[in-house]
């Protein structure tokens, strides 16, 4: 008979946190209360303790003087760091994947845009990160240079750790976005010059990276205007 592993109370305690982090139920700055979460975990305060380490370990938590633990705060310099390492290392992964893409995977990958375009319909930002990160985790799955990919995940899990929830994203970028996915899907279906996909990947993630710096450079100078 099968046994299904049950994580411990520290572990569950880590993954529900953590959880909560990731899709911004817990934004930048928030205050973690030990005491509360103990009470909603149903489980006492060692196991959340243990598990506040652990996300700190993940720099996921940080301790400030006079408050204990909150959510770290938006690491601008390094979210702006991690895109542009991303953008090169998907861009070569989806070149090289796109020669082995098999056709009838095609349709997944629209199916991915399209609940994209649901999310932004709604304004779910987090929705439609998620699909966006699932469908550039099928362009470049059939990658064959595995320490490759390890290095992608790895810098995928360091952007779950710097980025600001929803705020990194602005509704015009999502949508020109989408239109960029369907212009990539053409491409791989086509299968076009694996150095011209590289090249079209390694934009697509750098104009997310741009339209940013530009909010901000608009935000700036709003700010500024209201002093």
């Amino acid at each position: 008979m099968k046994t299904t592993h049950k994580p411990n109370k520290q572990q569950y305690a880590y993954q529900v946190i953590r959880s909560r982090i990731l899709d911004g139920r817990y934004p930048p700055g928030h205050k973690l209360v030990i005491d509360q979460l103990a009470r909603e975990l149903h489980t006492s305060a060692i196991p959340v303790r243990e598990a506040i380490r652990q996300l700190e370990a993940d720099s996921l938590i940080s301790f400030k003087p006079y408050s204990g633990a909150i959510v770290t705060p938006f690491d601008e310099e390094a979210y702006l760091e991690t895109l542009s390492v991303l953008a090169v290392l998907e861009g070569y992964a989806t070149a090289e994947s796109s020669v082995h893409f098999p056709h009838e995977k095609l349709k997944n990958l629209r199916t991915y845009t399209q609940l994209m375009e649901d999310a932004l319909d709604v304004l779910d930002f987090s929705l439609f990160s998620n699909y966006n990160k699932e469908f550039h985790k099928l362009t470049y799955t059939y990658c064959t240079n595995q320490f490759l990919m390890e290095q992608i995940q790895a810098t995928w899990e360091r952007l779950s750790t710097v980025r600001k929830n929803g705020t990194t994203m602005q509704p015009a970028r999502m949508k020109r976005s989408i239109a960029e996915h369907y212009q990539l899907i053409e491409m791989i279906e086509k299968r076009e010059d694996p150095k011209k996909i590289e090249s079209f990947t390694r934009c697509h993630k750098m104009n997310t990276l741009k339209a940013f710096q530009e909010d901000k450079t608009i935000q700036s100078k709003l700010k500024m205007n209201t002093l």
